[in-house]
């Protein structure tokens, strides 16, 4: 696959009049020939006024059918596309937009004096998305003049830069992900063929739009197939669960937070989930007690796996075996090849455990403008390097065991938190767990738990060193445990360890 077509245009060829997207806020309706017509107009906007392939544009928004206008106005026209973390704050934000050299910012109103900020002594142009005061597309003055065919272009590369997506990093500047039209594709494949996807398909946006599960989880497969997406600003449970039981929902994703939260809330046990077809999962491990008490409901989630690098989606389980292999991710997509490694380098046949590592079309390229970092990620035979350690079970389904950096060694002995945050999970006041390694010394280190408790209950911490015994080894039972209301999170829903790992290091110079 060199070359691939122009997939707004593609698209509005096979379904002009079709629904594309519905702004739940306005009740503006998109078809994929507006959507096509309006990317054409940019692109050919952004090459009007001084740019050029390879250049990038910047996006600080919440969600939008617009911000897929820009996204198909960066494959017509070559511009990358820079999608900005809204949760993050300007000084964050700065150092990333002058990295990504971007000459335009376009931003909603709720983001617009952030964007005067990170626009303040700058030669950024800034364009206003959202709806104006008649509920049009604010958009509309900055497209209009601008030719509604598409730009003469050199074709639509597979591999090359389409836009690119910042890693959530914990420490330095995060890394500029480079995803490409072949890896949509590829993605979507892996999608379709783990979820069955239809041309008749019906989502809901909700997922931030700077994460590649906003974008590609199944928005993007969902609008390549033909189906429609309606989009939310930001996620609402009541909003989700009502547009679920209208039937308006046949495929949905969400991060395990957003299941916990869509679980607590009083409208689901009325909720007719009986059009929802697909179910999917990933951004970190589901809770067993989360998923059984969708299945009560007759309700199968299906967890998964993958990366910003990976496209994202690689791994996602089959409903046939869900209940059977609770705790598994399935197995690799089709477009996908994966292997595992040994610490000592080796590749693992059969039933085994090790870094789990990706090949294949949905694999990023490497990270724009940083060399180093690329070559550091892949192997020298060219397999993307995870970070994390999976067991594949002589069925081959997979697992993922932990982060390999998580790991940490206790007198001597290998400590995974995500073994220890399973069994903490299954005690019935625990809604959520999450254990670090910290320094300890005595055994080097020790495991330190952060707890969030279950509606209504009550955890009582002297009480959990005996319920963990009855399950775990001593050394991997934690020697604190801290009970709080939420957990610092990224976008993904992921919980920030190292804020956690950091709060309790400040702590210790008062407790000594």
């Amino acid at each position: 696959m060199e070359f691939l077509t122009d997939m707004a245009a593609k698209r509005a060829e096979l379904t002009p009049d079709a629904v594309a997207f519905t702004d739940y806020d306005t009740g503006l309706v998109y078809t994929f020939a507006d959507i096509n017509v309006r990317a054409n107009q940019l692109a050919n906007r952004l090459l009007e006024n001084g740019l050029s392939r390879g250049d990038r544009m910047a996006v600080l928004c919440h969600n939008h059918p617009d911000f897929f206008v820009l996204l198909f106005a960066a494959q017509k026209s070559g511009v990358l596309l820079v999608p900005l973390n809204w949760r993050q704050p300007v000084a964050e934000l700065q150092p990333i937009l002058h990295a990504s050299k971007s000459k335009v910012l376009f931003h909603d109103d709720a983001f617009a004096e952030a964007a005067q900020g990170l626009a303040a002594n700058t030669v950024v142009e800034l364009v206003l998305l959202g709806a104006n005061d008649d509920g049009k597309s604010a958009l509309n003055q900055y497209l209009a003049g601008s030719a509604t065919s598409a730009p003469n272009a050199a074709g639509i590369k597979a591999s090359a830069p389409w836009y690119l997506l910042y890693t959530s990093g914990t420490t330095g500047l995060p890394k500029a992900v480079i995803q490409t039209a072949g890896m949509a594709t590829a993605n979507m494949i892996n999608y379709c063929q783990a979820t069955g996807l239809s041309t008749h398909e019906t989502g809901v946006n909700f997922l931030p739009l700077f994460h590649t599960a906003g974008i590609n989880l199944p928005t993007l497969p969902i609008f390549l197939n033909g189906g429609s997406s309606t989009v939310l600003r930001k996620f609402d449970p009541d909003v989700v669960l009502d547009l679920v039981n209208a039937g308006k929902v046949t495929a949905f994703f969400g991060v395990p937070a957003i299941y916990q939260v869509l679980a607590l809330s009083g409208a689901v046990d009325s909720t007719d989930f009986s059009k929802v077809r697909s179910l999917g999962c990933g951004g970190a491990p589901v809770p067993k007690h989360l998923l059984a008490s969708f299945q009560k409901r007759g309700v199968t989630i299906c967890n998964g796996m993958g990366m910003t690098e990976t496209g994202p989606t690689v791994f996602l389980m089959d409903k046939d075996h869900a209940a059977d292999k609770i705790g598994s991710v399935g197995k690799a997509q089709i477009m996908t090849d994966v292997r595992l490694q040994s610490a000592e380098g080796a590749v693992i046949d059969g039933a085994g455990e090790g870094e789990v590592q990706f090949r294949g079309p949905n694999i990023t390229p490497g990270y724009m403008d940083n060399k180093e970092a690329t070559l550091a990620t892949f192997t020298v035979d060219g397999w993307l390097k995870s970070g994390d350690i999976a067991r594949r079970d002589e069925d081959g389904y997979y697992y993922i065991v932990d982060r390999i950096k998580d790991m940490y060694i206790s007198g001597g002995e290998n400590v995974y938190p995500a073994e220890v945050e399973k069994v903490l999970d299954a005690h019935p006041a625990i809604m959520e767990a999450v254990v670090i390694g910290v320094p300890d010394e005595r055994w080097g280190e020790v495991g330190a738990a952060f707890l969030v408790p279950r509606p209504g209950e009550e955890i009582d911490t002297a009480a959990l060193p005996g319920w963990c015994r009855d399950h775990l080894a001593p050394y991997k039972i934690p020697k604190t445990f801290t009970v709080s209301d939420d957990l610092p999170r990224t976008a993904a829903g992921k919980v920030r360890k190292n804020i956690l790992k950091d709060s309790f290091l400040q702590k210790l110079p008062e407790e000594a």
